[in-house]
């Protein structure tokens, strides 16, 4: 099974190489205001993909923030009920 997460590494590092290899040309994106960024395509391309992910983690960011109050909310509640049911029983003489 190692191996295999390694055969399937090496292959997206080839198919990814070969599309950088392809794209290569330069390309101009013209921003606001008269900003401009001559770059290759595949430069722009991972740029492009970065920025979204990164949009897409902030987008998420105030979801993981309440899930995570709520588990420290629950857990709270979860330990005081684990221990008003061990500190109601008598203990046991043998």
């Amino acid at each position: 099974m190692r191996y295999l997460g390694w055969v399937l590494k090496i292959l997206i590092f080839v198919v990814v190489l070969g599309f950088a290899l392809q794209n290569s040309q330069p390309v101009t994106l013209h921003y606001f205001l008269g900003y401009i960024w001559e770059a290759p395509l595949v430069v722009l391309l991972l740029a492009a993909l970065l920025l979204g992910s990164l949009l897409g983690l902030l987008a998420l960011l105030p979801t993981l923030f309440r899930i995570r109050k709520e588990r420290a909310k629950l857990r709270k509640e979860l330990d005081s009920i684990i221990d008003s049911t061990t500190t109601s029983f008598p203990p046991v003489d043998r």
